[in-house]
């Protein structure tokens, strides 16, 4: 029997989709179903490894995990990750096919949609309910002739749709009728009710325009979802701190790439209470941290030339020499070497840069892309942490301390004051994070924290499915799923 199914849309960009569709899935699970979730084009930077060596949108993994499934690639068959304005490398079933502008995407999308349908089947096959999470807003009219990811995949999937707004940004009852204005008729027909979320205050008051949204659209609002404080889940494509704070005794600066990508690297640090993050894109705004970190980039050549070029290059470089803890994270790692080659102009039409030469490193970037799940041995203590790779470069390892290892592969090196490190998600293991952050305690003349605090999202999980239960009309949503 084929797969009910639920899909969630948005009125714009960051409505809530995608932590609405982990909601879902989490209460459906919580409710017996074996459940997953599917979203079938994603444009992100924030990606993950599945264990078969594939490229996944990050907000499947966090939807995977509510569902309590390891991440499965059939849940994110198409990933767009932009490296230009105008151009995008094209992730198809989690590997790189190649870099499009949109034009060609588009001439490419019939082919793609043939993929994103094996996967779908596949998936609905195999799980009793599935989930799937819309893009932007289906009334983006200019784009939905071809559309794959909103009313078009509804269609395929025989999905009911929640169309979500965001009430903190104002203007949600309008978002919610103009929407319908501008959907025609088989788009009105998937579309099932709307759900209001991020509200704060008084949810009587919002009577009169429910019961207006109602009569123009013939829609009902199946809930108004209060907005959760400190929920401490990963965002879809992030690119800012969730924890900064004046009181905290340890200061991290984070340096804002134009094309940083996988800023879920640093989300486990809400968990410890005596750091604070900043996202710092002016020199003027950089300050005296206690800690740099460059992070990894999706284009990282153009990235260290946008940092020669800010001045940012030379405020890291005089911070490192005065000795400050500097951190590279995969691209911000190759940033930190000597030299970094691009024989195959993969990134650029120049072949050979020079990079911040604070560790003895070359990197050549290869057509191929790295993609793996790793562990690897941590060696000034002697255990071990687990982590990701995805990088095109290839790196060469010079006269370096080598910290973090794996079957005799260098994956971090030290000189000094500065370290790198190709794994991704580094800062999840507990007791890693903790060291890191005693070992800038130590320099700033502060006394140790024993206390490893363990990064872990099921209580937040736990939380979100209560609220969402709470708040929206389930037994309704059940029916028109055909659950009940």
């Amino acid at each position: 029997m084929a797969a009910k199914s639920l899909m969630i849309q948005g009125t714009c960009s960051d409505a809530g989709k995608s932590i609405l569709t982990a909601a879902f899935c989490r209460i459906l699970k919580q409710d017996g179903f074996k459940v997953a979730p599917f979203k079938s084009q994603n444009m992100a930077l924030n990606s993950y490894v599945t264990l078969d060596g594939r490229e996944i949108a990050r907000a499947q993994v966090v939807q995977a995990q509510a569902a309590c499934l390891e991440p499965d690639i059939r849940m994110s068959p198409i990933l767009l990750k932009p490296s230009s304005h105008t151009k995008s490398q094209i992730v198809l079933n989690g590997l790189p096919v190649e870099g499009m502008t949109w034009q060609q995407y588009m001439e490419f999308k019939p082919k793609a949609f043939e993929v994103v349908k094996e996967s779908y089947d596949s998936l609905a096959s195999e799980y009793g309910v599935v989930v799937l999470e819309g893009a932007g807003s289906p009334a983006e009219i200019n784009l939905n002739h071809d559309d794959i990811v909103n009313m078009g995949m509804a269609r395929y999937a025989n999905a009911p749709v929640l169309l979500v707004g965001d009430i903190d940004r104002g203007g949600v009852f309008a978002s919610f009728v103009g929407t319908y204005e501008l959907l025609c008729d088989w788009e009105r027909e998937h579309l099932a009710g709307y759900l209001i979320n991020k509200f704060r205050g008084d949810a009587s008051l919002l009577k009169e325009a429910l019961d207006v949204t109602e009569e123009r659209t013939g829609k009902t609002v199946l809930g108004t979802i209060p907005w959760v404080y400190d929920l401490g889940l990963p965002e879809e494509d992030a690119v800012r701190p969730k924890k900064t704070s004046s009181d905290t005794e340890l200061d991290i600066a984070i340096i804002g790439l134009n094309h940083l990508s996988n800023y879920t690297d640093f989300d486990a640090f809400d968990v410890e209470e005596d750091v604070s993050l900043r996202l710092v894109r002016k020199v003027e705004d950089l300050r005296d941290p206690d800690c740099i970190i460059i992070p990894g980039s999706k284009t990282t050549v153009s990235d260290l030339e946008f940092l020669k070029n800010n001045g940012m290059a030379q405020a890291i470089l005089n911070f490192a020499a005065a000795g400050g803890s500097l951190i590279g994270i995969c691209g911000g790692f190759q940033m930190l070497g000597k030299k970094i080659y691009d024989h195959n102009c993969l990134e650029s039409d120049h072949k050979e840069f020079s990079a911040f030469g604070l560790l003895d490193i070359d990197t050549s970037m290869a057509a191929s892309k790295t993609l793996s799940r790793t562990r690897a041995k941590y060696n000034p203590k002697g255990y071990n942490v687990s982590g990701y790779e995805i990088h095109h470069g290839k790196t060469r390892i010079g006269d370096c301390e080598v910290i973090l290892e794996s079957d005799g592969k260098a994956l971090g090196v030290t000189k000094k004051n500065v370290w790198g490190t190709y794994l991704h998600g580094i800062f999840d293991n507990d007791q890693f994070r903790r060291d890191f952050l005693n070992d800038l305690r130590r320099n700033q003349g502060l006394g140790e924290i024993q206390k490893v605090s363990p990064y872990d999202l099921e209580p937040a999980f736990e939380k979100l499915a209560k609220t969402v239960r709470e708040n929206v009309d389930m037994e309704k949503i059940y029916k028109i799923m055909g659950l009940s």
